[in-house]
């Protein structure tokens, strides 16, 4: 066994210095540490970028941890981690797992709302979101990405009010302002379109936000520096 200092020592080097806390985590299972540097090893992992390899390790950590909350965050990661890596139904099929054993999650179901709506399946991410923001109303995320899946599925008018919501408990969210903007261009409101995409390069102009919010400027032939 390894102590928890140990355990979160390396952990904090993994997450800095992927490199280092992967020999660490290597020499804990060495020294047959088990789950906890099995984990350390995973985080390595993320940093180093080799998904598929971290989350079947997370998969792994989840088997063998003795310790329900180590279970779940594990499970939690995996999921998260195989979204990464591009297979949703993977990432799927793990929160699910994760949400069996600690149902009362709003973050779970976050989590498992993104892979769902990734395969298209966004009622189900929906249905998802719904039970987030039941669980936590004050989540703005989910708001956004429940509104994201909305428009998806024809439902403007339900989107427009969940953006609103988001923006009511975090003023001038980025996400919210992108996602307001194409529901504005899809009614016609260019000018509040392109006010909404602007905010968004002026508030984080180097965010994923700012990404999306110049893709959508280009797309009305918007000249954007």
């Amino acid at each position: 066994m390894v102590g928890e200092e140990a355990y979160r020592a390396c952990l904090a080097l993994a997450r800095g210095k992927p490199e280092e806390g992967f020999e660490r985590a290597a020499n804990m299972l060495a020294m047959r540490a088990g789950a906890p540097a099995r984990h350390c090893l995973a985080v390595a992992l993320i940093g180093r970028g080799r998904y598929p390899e971290a989350a079947h390790a997370l998969e792994q950590v989840a088997d063998e941890a003795r310790d329900e909350s180590l279970r779940v965050e594990a499970l939690a990661q995996a999921g998260n981690v195989w979204i990464m890596a591009g297979d949703l139904k993977r990432a799927t099929s793990v929160l699910g797992e994760a949400i069996r054993n600690s149902p009362n999650d709003a973050d779970l179901y976050i989590d498992r709302s993104i892979a769902l709506a990734g395969t298209g399946s966004h009622f189900e991410a929906i249905d998802d979101l719904n039970r987030a923001i039941e669980l936590d109303r004050k989540r703005a995320e989910a708001y956004v990405f429940r509104a994201t899946a909305y428009r998806q599925v024809d439902a403007p008018d339900l989107a427009l009010q969940d953006v609103e919501a988001a923006l009511a408990l975090k003023p001038g969210l980025t996400e919210a302002l992108v996602e307001r903007g194409i529901l504005r261009r899809q009614t016609g409101n260019v000018a509040g379109a392109r006010a909404d995409w602007i905010a968004v390069l002026q508030r984080e102009p180097d965010s994923p936000a700012a990404d999306a919010a110049r893709d959508n400027l280009e797309k009305m032939d918007v000249k954007v520096r």
